[in-house]
């Protein structure tokens, strides 16, 4: 049951379904939910389904259950397409990133996020340049004048092959004279797995996919692909915050990318649908567990809908074209 106090900040907040005079919606779930994740268990997109999910099921805000189901393969095409080819099912959910432009563009894949109902986008997510904690680099600059001394005789690892962690690479070698040989994983918690036991010698993983690591001293973060530090100053280690870790910018490696984190629907839906699922994470996104989830995992709050998020995705979208045609990643 709900805190007295937390259902009324909330009703006061607008937030109508949780309030008792606006229960009652146009459309709501008949069956399970099922949440599609197109990466592995244990990374990061996978875990914000499931944090997602248990918000929903500890404050009961919805009669159905919600399953997160993981469909990797393909390097995520999998995901996309079973969800491409359930047009008109109110009960699937695509829990995503910036693979929604990146996946079709190197593969050819024939799948546009425009397929689909966009719902919500619920944050937007960082990227952290890590290396070993047993190997004496303190610095990107540090680490890059040894990458540099010994051309394609260091491991990058990242998530799946010519998307985020992969482009990333690609623009740190273009603007540091540098050339690595870039291991492709399944997820970030694989990838992190493999630092930890020194068979990549660095990988760019999002701040959630190696918290465990960093607090256990086994990761050091380099820095930061943001124009900004992280605003949240909370120590995660026992001597830093997220906002302790320097911008690339800041040391001299001049590369930024934060990826959306976005909900979406097949496509062929009711605006009623649409608008049941817009309620559910507006109130999901206003729980303490969620702002705690978010400074947590150092991620941007960013909740947008409907035509701003149109827009925001339609540019993204150009953006990550012309950074994929530069990497020569279009697939042809």
């Amino acid at each position: 049951m709900l805190n007295r106090t937390f259902k009324l900040s909330l009703c006061m907040a607008g937030i109508s379904l949780l309030c008792h005079a606006g229960a009652a919606s146009a459309w709501e779930p008949t069956k399970p939910v099922e949440v599609v994740v197109p990466f592995g268990a244990g990374g990061a997109t996978d875990q914000m389904a499931r944090s997602i999910q248990g918000i929903i099921t500890k404050y009961k805000l919805m009669k159905q259950a919600i399953i997160v189901q993981n469909k990797a393969g393909a390097s995520g095409a999998e995901g996309l397409l079973d969800v491409k080819a359930s047009n008109g099912d109110a009960h699937k959910l695509l829990m995503n990133s910036s693979s929604l432009y990146t996946t079709p563009m190197a593969t050819g894949l024939p799948f546009n996020w425009r397929d689909l109902t966009p719902v919500a986008m619920v944050a937007q997510d960082e990227f952290i340049l890590w290396v070993n904690s047993d190997t004496p680099y303190k610095t990107a600059p540090e680490y890059l004048a040894a990458v540099k001394k010994k051309p394609e005789g260091f491991k990058m690892g990242g998530t799946s092959s010519k998307r985020e962690d992969h482009l990333i690479t690609t623009m740190i070698e273009k603007k540091s004279g540098t050339k690595f040989i870039y291991i492709p994983y399944k997820s970030g918690s694989e990838t992190a797995t493999q630092l930890s036991g020194k068979h990549i010698d660095s990988n760019i993983n999002n701040p959630s996919e190696s918290i465990a690591q960093w607090r256990a001293g086994q990761h050091r973060a380099l820095c930061l692909f943001a124009n900004e530090r992280i605003s949240y100053s909370t120590k995660v280690t026992d001597k830093l915050s997220w906002h302790d870790v320097p911008t690339c910018k800041e040391q001299g490696l001049d590369v930024q990318y934060q990826m959306l984190r976005v909900v979406m629907l097949p496509g062929g839906v009711s605006p009623d649908v649409a608008k049941f699922y817009v309620d559910l994470l507006t109130k999901v996104t206003a729980t303490p567990e969620w702002k705690d989830y978010l400074e947590k995992n150092a991620l941007k709050p960013a909740f947008t809908t409907g035509e701003p998020l149109r827009q925001f995705m339609a540019k993204d979208e150009q953006t990550h074209r012309e950074s994929m045609k530069d990497a020569g990643f279009i697939a042809h």
